[in-house]
């Protein structure tokens, strides 16, 4: 049996890093339910309490923020994808479903596929597309999906896109960035462009202090599910490429759905559709770098290289 080699082993616990940073954002679907506030009021908190969090880290590590003019600016302003996409999916939620916006959001590994080799300028990859395609098949299977929510179907296909969008800038960033770096200053963004959004549409008029539970689960949200879970997420991506987070990602919702299960008791969630559902979606996941690593082999084959 060969022994596991220093690349594998830092690759799997890349891989294990970023299980548990999506377990913990599954997470966030229970502690959503159970804070009162509005759905924007909340994104704002969170992201408040996330970068505050960040900046004590650094102030009790010694650890240095400055950046140059140029990184800041970049970071600055792929904050405003990240508050959007946040914006964009509670506010998908607001105007359809949970369920809609899920199946929606499953689309980011299919934008990742495309996005991805366009802004690195490589190939795209078909079976990159094809898993992309069988995770929203999955995905469909698990909830109800109903069609007629067009301004939600719409909203949750643009949260996708730019969650996308800011994971592939992430993958470019941390290569030269340390991960906590960039979620700060991303988060300083974010909650720029959320404040600006909120003034403009009157959303601070809805901004009150929270009850004393919210704070307690404010906190938990804005500390372990964003600021920690932010940078774990950030930083897997020195060992992994953007589309290969994206497709661990869409566990998100199989965790949300068995922690809601033990939370709140939903057990009609827990059909056979979600099974069926789960299947193709792990098994996608799990059976994607074998199938690639294969694609990969016999492509060397053909042109004569070694695998």
């Amino acid at each position: 049996m060969p022994k596991l080699t220093a690349p594998n082993t830092e690759l799997n616990k890349n891989l294990l890093i970023l299980h548990f940073t999506v377990f913990i954002w599954g997470f966030t679907g229970i502690l959503g339910k159970l804070i009162t506030i509005t759905a924007v009021s909340l994104v704002w908190y969170r992201v408040l309490i996330a970068f505050c969090t960040l900046f004590l880290y650094f102030k009790f590590n010694k650890q240095a923020l400055k950046v140059n003019r140029k990184t800041f600016l970049k970071l600055f302003f792929t904050g405003a994808l990240v508050g959007g996409h946040w914006i964009l999916f509670f506010q998908a939620i607001k105007v359809s479903t949970v369920s809609v916006t899920l199946v929606c959001l499953s689309s980011l590994t299919l934008f990742t596929a495309v996005f991805e080799p366009l802004i690195k300028r490589k190939p795209i990859s078909k079976l990159e597309i094809f898993s992309g395609l069988l995770i929203i098949t999955g995905i469909v299977l698990i909830f109800k999906f109903e069609s007629q929510y067009t301004l939600g179907i719409f909203l949750g296909l643009l949260c996708a896109a730019a969650a996308s969008l800011f994971s592939i800038i992430n993958s470019n960033e941390v290569k030269s960035h340390h991960p906590a770096i960039i979620a700060f200053y991303e988060l300083i963004g974010a909650f720029f462009w959320i404040t600006l959004f909120m003034l403009l549409t009157n959303g601070m008029a809805d901004l009150h202090i929270p009850k004393a539970n919210d704070i307690g689960y404010l906190v938990i949200l804005g500390t372990i599910c964003t600021s920690l879970a932010y940078v774990a997420g950030v930083s897997v991506m020195r060992e992994l490429s953007a589309f290969k987070v994206a497709l661990i990602t869409n566990l998100e919702p199989v965790y949300g759905i068995i922690m809601a299960f033990m939370f709140f008791g939903d057990l009609h969630t827990m059909s056979l559709g979600f099974w069926i559902g789960a299947a193709i979606i792990l098994s996608t996941i799990f059976l994607f770098p074998v199938v690639q690593k294969q694609a990969s082999r016999i492509k060397n084959r053909r042109a004569g290289t070694p695998a």
